[in-house]
């Protein structure tokens, strides 16, 4: 269930070009607080370069990015220290153990909740004493979720956070933890290329190809306009057809 008020983000005709290549074009987005937000699309389709400007990691060529009504470029620590963030990568530093990766941490957020952390650590069946770099890859994303998680973040921006993962560490990362954001009123953004996950969590969904938006809409609404008959169409049935009916999809 969406909120009400001011939008957490709010893009507005959006162009980022590398050399020739348009990797997002002319896109318009905007996120009410709440719920949970599935932004998909196959790999190269402008997921990740459209997160990197919400966490202000571009500046807009063309166009406006707002996150919490502020410019993440002109105040990065402003709208940073109310996000949560996990990528595919997740970029640890694989000399400290757990409870140090979890301490050196916990300084950079003076609303970090140590009860909470501890209930994660737990939770994900972490021992505080492993080497980050002895982890598993599945262990890895979920220490990295731990620290997005634990000073209670706004906004939990998860880019291809479950590519390569066990389906395990997935129902972690899909089921409970993004539900239990989702239901304390705060706001989740989830990108992946993997649309039957994304079915199962979110509740509006906005599809990326060749940098267009081609569909955003909440889920239900997206499957009902796509019903034919008594058949309801999977989000990957619907995908495939929006992006080889519109103009960047049949563009190659």
């Amino acid at each position: 269930m969406t909120g009400g008020g001011a939008p957490v983000i709010n893009i507005e005709g959006l162009t980022r070009r590398f050399g020739a290549h348009v990797a997002l074009d002319a896109v318009s987005l905007s996120l009410p607080r709440g719920g949970v937000y599935g932004l998909v699309g196959a790999n190269g389709a402008g997921k990740t370069t459209l997160i990197r400007h919400i966490l202000g990691l571009l500046r807009a060529e063309q166009g406006s990015v707002r996150v919490f009504g502020l410019d993440p470029v002109a105040d990065p620590v402003g709208v940073l220290s109310r996000i949560g963030y996990l990528s595919e990568e997740n970029d640890l530093p694989g000399w400290m153990r757990v409870h140090e990766l979890i301490r050196y941490t916990r300084a950079f957020y003076p609303r970090w909740d140590d009860a909470y952390a501890e209930e994660l650590r737990g939770a994900f069946a972490l021992d505080a004493s492993a080497k980050v770099g002895n982890l598993s890859k599945g262990q890895k994303a979920r220490a990295g979720l731990l620290i997005a998680l634990a000073y209670r973040p706004e906004l939990l921006v998860l880019d291809e956070p479950s590519s390569g993962l066990d389906p395990i560490v997935r129902r972690d990362i899909l089921g409970a933890v993004i539900r239990t954001i989702a239901d304390e009123g705060r706001t989740v953004l989830f990108s992946s290329h993997l649309l039957e996950e994304v079915e199962q969590v979110a509740d509006h969904v906005t599809m990326i190809d060749h940098g267009r938006i081609v569909l955003s809409a909440p889920l239900d609404s997206i499957k009902e306009s796509h019903r034919a008959g008594a058949h309801v169409p999977s989000l990957d049935e619907i995908f495939v057809a929006r992006v080889a009916a519109s103009p960047a999809g049949t563009a190659g």
